[in-house]
């Protein structure tokens, strides 16, 4: 943009004066650079010049016309601003065109940040690694993109204890938005990668994790490199090549590390190599390093394999690439090998056949390592699987290898060596080595709720954080169970639940500090022996009786279809007994036929028992009937909240399943399946789901660190066998413990749902129990509430038994003619109501109903009750007539006696006595005068009577005795 009139000294030559020139120029440049306006509504934009001193403002170039705005290089190239043309990178830098890489992690790179109170993401050469506490940690950088874009990124995410997430906040003019996802666990030691759509305008990435902690483990952290943003449209410079890489031609879009034994610089078009004699780098280096003297961690031991005559030895070895000096000032010497002695047997299902090689068993044959192969007799098959317990070798079906995250020293180095009678962790190249030994199986040749387990006995020696892993591995590696410092000689044993391809892989860790060092080679993981059973492609040590089929002489056996079992004296199937199920692991006899526990019946197939939600009680002459089905497949129990020592909220969700064979209780593990973005309605198969009788998970409230979704993880099996249901407080050993719930005054006994499960863990030998107490509470709703004893609120007070109290009205028995009675109304209008009510209180749910009310007529009383009030009035009215009837009677006899009386004083001619018989005036005819004349008196004659008794004066003695003697003389 300038134009030049150059007046050359006299003595000045050409080359001098265009040096001259170039500082004149480079130092008026660099006053200043460019940059491009903002795109306008139709697509333009404008080349200007921005001063480095603000306010410096003299001598800019005018603005010019720039490129259009979706303008950009290629990978290779960058745009020169001065001629606005893409112009390739020179050797040693590269450009990426429109994009930029981080890959280089020795310091946080600028524009990256840590945003939590404590903790930080820490840059570890080649990676960044996140937080190994609670706290939550995000790694944040903004990036201004010109058009559409994205970004990718390599992770390493091992541990479900933590969880990752990784978000973009974007603006645009008015626009904003988040887009989210939780990452999936990655396999142990392997990267994942994983791109997100980026959109033009300014976007914010997030990078956070943060951990759920019940106890002092701590978690892995995690794993980030490699991150590439595209869509700035156009990089202005390149970028120079790290230290240890190197790019030789013009226009790359990468950098080359450079081979082992050489390094490079900042911005190297190539390596330099090492004085080897004394010095040395590893791959990627950017020096190189003095050889130290030779010590005894830079040798290790093998064992040989076996020789023409049978016979092994130890020898020592130097640890490839061997960077150490020998026959220097205090270097150890490579000790010398080791006696030859006599190889070990073969494994069972191997024989040697006086070779030097061990050789598997023929299909249908069988040997115990020492013996030639055998078939197996007629009728009988043999027991495959895998049983390792002798190490001169490595077994074909497993590999070993070494792998580090943050180097690639012990790439070409094993894992493990073998032993003679173990097989032991290798020497590795940094003390964060993961040493792996994998075996791979593919698939199990039986069916039912067990088709195979993996036993296998370990010891490990360490003097830091060392850590074995068990793990299995399918299309994700899950961590089965771990070990972390010095465990004594030990047996594991891991059951199979799905027949399905895996394998199974020992990874162990000597520390997972980002040491770039091997100091603890003496740290060691010894496995002595390894057994799989009911492998499909295993070897067999013995035979047992299969079921004979229909096959000519000499055929193989066939597998007895689900639930049957073999009977020794016939070598036929015959199925399980109603009620009975197949014990694991063994087919023979009727012994393997167990039957199901009180209250419970067996699956189909036999391989399970289950309750059907029916169950009665007989306590003396009463019978309760129970019928659990209103109460719902799955009970749901969520206690809490309980809070880790960082103060994070989180809650135990515990699913029951009561009765039902298929009706498991699901546990799910949504951490690594939800949506890409929020409010979106995409739905993702869980990958880390539990389904069982009884599990329990961790849910993370959506309120909890700033979280928009509730999480559920660390899904755990707590029950995957039902031995029963009994009003009992103990079952095959697993106590009720009543005193931990409030005691039922009702008169309805509890009744208790006992389970247990095959898995033992390191704390549980025995593996885990669980009891369910049902608790009849007729004013509840029959799904009730379950709740876990407060004494214990995580369910457990030992950790291995599990209480759970669970109050519905569902848990009452069903009603019968016994719990209601009859109540008879007054009769009115000759109709009389017969009404039923419950007895109180009502202890019972459904059954029977109520019967109808009733009326009826009044006369249609019973027949006894109608009878004796019959006979009552009768009696009563009886009564009265015999009353009356006898005091009718003594009044005729007093009045006959009175008329008597006056009849005797007239014969007598007593004086002063009136007429008895004849009233004055009568005639007295002669033949009645020995007769006594009776006349009814009326009512006037009878008061006139009483009157005359009343006033009838006293008769003298005379009187007296002339009566008497009269008396004498008549007859009545």
């Amino acid at each position: 943009p300038w134009r030049w009139n150059v007046v050359y000294p006299p003595t000045a030559k050409g080359v001098g004066v265009w040096v001259w020139l170039y500082v004149v120029i480079y130092t008026l440049k660099a006053d200043y650079y460019y940059e491009y306006t903002e795109c306008d509504s139709t697509g333009s934009r404008w080349r200007v010049a921005i001063p480095h001193s603000p306010g410096a403002c003299d001598g800019l170039p005018e603005p010019v016309k720039g490129t259009e705005c979706t303008f950009s290089c290629r990978a290779g190239q960058f745009l020169e601003m001065s001629a606005q043309e893409c112009t390739p990178c020179a050797a040693g830098s590269y450009s990426l065109g429109s994009g930029i890489r981080f890959d280089q992690w020795d310091a946080t790179p600028p524009g990256f940040s840590s945003l939590a109170a404590t903790s930080t993401w820490v840059p570890q050469g080649s990676y960044m690694e996140s937080n190994r506490d609670e706290c939550a940690v995000s790694l944040i950088y903004a990036v201004h993109l010109k058009k559409q874009g994205s970004v990718t990124f390599d992770y390493q995410y091992p541990d479900n204890n933590l969880l990752f997430e990784f978000f973009v906040s974007f603006f645009s003019c008015a626009l904003f938005a988040r887009l989210s996802r939780w990452l999936k666990l990655t396999n142990h030691g392997e990267w994942a990668t994983h791109s997100v759509s980026l959109k033009s305008g300014s976007n914010v990435l997030y990078w956070r994790t943060g951990a759920v902690l019940m106890g002092s483990k701590v978690v892995k952290p995690v794993l980030l490199k490699n991150v590439q943003i595209e869509g700035v449209a156009y990089t202005s410079e390149c970028f120079p090549c790290k230290p240890g890489t190197y790019s030789t031609e013009p226009g790359s879009d990468s950098c080359l590390p450079c081979l082992r034994d050489t390094y490079s610089g900042h911005g190297a078009s190539s390596c330099t190599l090492c004085n080897t004699t004394t010095h040395y780098a590893s791959e990627g280096s950017g020096e190189c390093n003095q050889r130290p003297p030779c010590s005894k961690k830079d040798h290790f031991q093998i064992h040989t394999a076996c020789d023409s005559e049978g016979k092994t030895q130890i020898i020592y070895k130097w640890i490839e690439p061997k960077i150490c000096l020998e026959g220097v000032s205090g270097a150890v010497p490579l000790p010398p090998s080791g006696e030859h002695k006599p190889c070990p047997p073969c494994n069972p299902g191997f024989y040697n056949n006086n070779t030097a090689v061990c050789s598997p068993c023929q299909p249908g044959t069988y040997s115990d390592g020492t013996k030639v192969c055998k078939r197996c007799p007629a009728g009988t098959e043999p027991v495959l699987g895998y049983e390792y317990k002798w190490w001169n070798v490595l077994p074909a079906n497993m590999k070993t290898s070494c792998f580090n995250v943050g180097n690639s020293k012990c790439d070409s180095m094993n894992g493990w060596e073998v032993a003679g009678d173990h097989i032991q962790s290798g020497a590795g190249g940094s003390d964060n080595d993961y040493l792996i030994l994998n075996i791979h199986i593919p698939g199990f040749n039986r069916s039912g709720t067990e088709f195979g387990r993996v036993v296998f006995e370990f010891e490990t020696e360490c003097s830091s954080d060392c850590e074995l892993y068990f793990m299995t591995v399918r299309s994700l590696t899950t961590v089965v169970e771990s070990w972390a410092g010095n465990k004594t000689r030990q047996l594991y044993t891991h059951i199979m639940t799905k027949n399905a391809s895996v394998s199974y892989t020992w990874a162990f860790q000597r520390t997972n500090q980002a040491w770039d060092v091997r100091y603890k080679v003496h740290d060691v993981a010894r496995i002595f022996s390894v057994t799989v059973s009911n492998a499909l492609d295993g070897q067999s040590s013995e035979c047992r009786a299969c079921a004979l089929s229909s096959r000519p002489s000499g055929s193989l056996c066939v597998p007895c279809p689900p639930g049957h079992y073999i009977d020794p004296r016939s070598s036929k199937c015959t199925e399980c007994p109603p009620n009975t199920h197949l014990v694991p692991r063994t087919t023979m006899g009727a012994d393997t036929c167990r039957p199901c526990g009180p209250g419970s019946r067996s699956s189909k197939e036999h391989s399970l028992c289950f309750s059907d939600c029916q169950f009665s009680h007989t306590d003396g002459n009463v019978t309760l009937s129970f019928d659990f089905g209103p109460m719902g497949s799955v009970g749901t129990l969520m206690n809490g909240p309980s809070f880790t020592s960082k103060g994070t909220k989180y809650f135990h969700q515990f699913n029951i399943s009561l009765c039902g064979g298929e009706r498991m209780a699901l546990c799910s593990d949504n951490v690594t399946d939800l949506p890409t973005s929020e409010g979106q309605g995409e739905k993702a198969e869980a990958t880390n789901a539990v389904k069982t009788f009884i599990c329990q998970s961790t849910i993370i409230p959506a309120s909890g660190r700033g979280l928009h979704t509730a999480l559920s993880s660390q899904s755990i099996n707590l029950a995957n066998t039902f031995l029963g249901v009994t009003v009992a407080n103990a079952l095959e050993g697993i106590q009720s413990r009543p005193e931990l719930f409030s005691q039922s005054a009702r008169k309805v006994p509890d009744v208790n749902f006992f389970y247990r499960s095959l898995e033992p863990t390191s704390s549980c030998e025995s593996g885990r129990s669980a009891v369910v107490t049902l608790r009849c509470r007729p004013q509840m709703s029959a799904q009730g509430q379950l709740t876990v004893p407060s004494e214990c609120p995580a369910g457990t007070c030992d950790g291995c038994t599990f209480h759970f109290l669970w109050e519905s009205s569902g848990a009452c028995p069903t009603c019968t003619e016994m719990d209601y009675h009859q109540i008879e109304g007054a009769c009115r209008g000759g109709h009389q109501d017969m009404l039923y009510v419950w007895t109180e209180p009502k202890l019972c749910m459904g059954g029977v109903s109520l019967p109808e009310k009733r009326t009826l007529l009044c006369e249609n009383m019973d027949f006894f009750i109608r009878l004796s009030a019959s006979l009552g009035a009768l009696t009563a009215l009886l009564l009265v007539v015999l009353t009356c009837y006898f005091w009718k009677k003594n009044k005729r006899l007093e009045y006959k006696y009175s008329r008597l009386i006056m009849s005797a004083n007239k014969e007598c001619e007593m004086p002063g006595a009136d007429s008895c018989a004849v009233m004055e005036g009568e005639e007295n005819d002669g033949d009645m005068d020995d007769d006594v004349v009776y006349t009814k008196p009326s009512l006037l004659g009878k008061l006139k009577a009483i009157a005359s008794k009343v006033n009838l004066p006293s008769r003298p003695p005379s009187q007296t005795a002339a009566f008497s003697a009269c008396g004498d003389d008549h007859t009545l």
